[in-house]
């Protein structure tokens, strides 16, 4: 059955001498491996469309029972080429398209489809200065719509009211009350830390101004966060490359 559906290219590879396998994130269909027969031939009408994070409308032969269907056609829409000009909005977009690709399941999750193409759009829009905000929103906000949220609202404990001097549990996922906190290791969030925590959790890149050294810390902090609680301290290779950009 042909079936076309708004989809975003995650990671494309040669396959055999003429073709491309695709991976998709799919708004109707979850993500997708499809095949793109003749691809690489020189007439070949997909011409440079298979480019990661190009966004657009996919056709192709969709068989439920079947792990890789067949590509007939993708109608570009939006190949954000802003997103390679700068590296960090490159990589942070990288970051983001292996969180999907890895975690998002086959099957429909428009909510999943529409964090990650309006976060592609943030990261290809905003200002250079306001990429490492817009990459942790992008990234956070993702994590919470593939049901994997921090608990930043409550003391993850006992859902007992945050104090200003707020410790995160990375064991348990989320902030803790003042009790629940007491003798915990590592830094406590205050004051703007813990705003933008909230914002970048609500997919929102406006939060407080902060400094350098704050930034690397909320890096380090979702990074291990993704690490314990979504990727069960398997390799990401993109998600490490971006962490490691200043």
């Amino acid at each position: 059955m042909l079936v076309s559906t708004p989809a975003i290219i995650l990671h494309a590879f040669p396959y055999g001498d003429t073709s491309k396998i695709v991976r998709l994130a799919t708004r109707d269909l979850g993500v997708q491996s499809v095949i793109a027969k003749g691809a690489v031939r020189p007439k070949s009408p997909f011409g440079a469309r298979l480019q990661a994070m190009s966004e657009g409308t996919a056709h192709l032969y969709h068989r439920s029972h079947r792990d890789l269907q067949t590509l007939s056609a993708f109608d570009v829409t939006n190949q954000h080429a802003s997103l390679a000009a700068e590296m960090r909005r490159y990589a942070a977009a990288a970051a983001l398209a292996e969180l999907v690709l890895r975690f998002a399941h086959e099957e429909p999750q428009p909510v999943v489809y529409d964090g990650l193409a309006g976060a592609l759009a943030a990261l290809s829009e905003v200002p250079s200065e306001a990429v490492p905000y817009a990459a942790l929103a992008a990234l956070w906000h993702e994590i919470v719509l593939l049901g994997f949220a921090p608990t930043v609202d409550a003391c993850v404990r006992c859902r007992g009211t945050l104090a200003d001097r707020t410790p995160f549990s990375l064991a348990e996922g989320g902030l803790l009350c003042a009790r629940c906190g007491r003798g915990a290791g590592g830094g406590a969030l205050r004051g703007d830390d813990r705003a933008a925590l909230h914002a970048f959790a609500a997919g929102r890149w406006d939060a407080p101004p902060l400094p350098a050294p704050h930034l690397a810390a909320h890096r380090r902090l979702l990074v291990r966060f993704i690490q314990r609680h979504v990727a069960d301290d398997r390799a990401m290779p993109a998600l490490a490359f971006w962490e490691g950009l200043t």
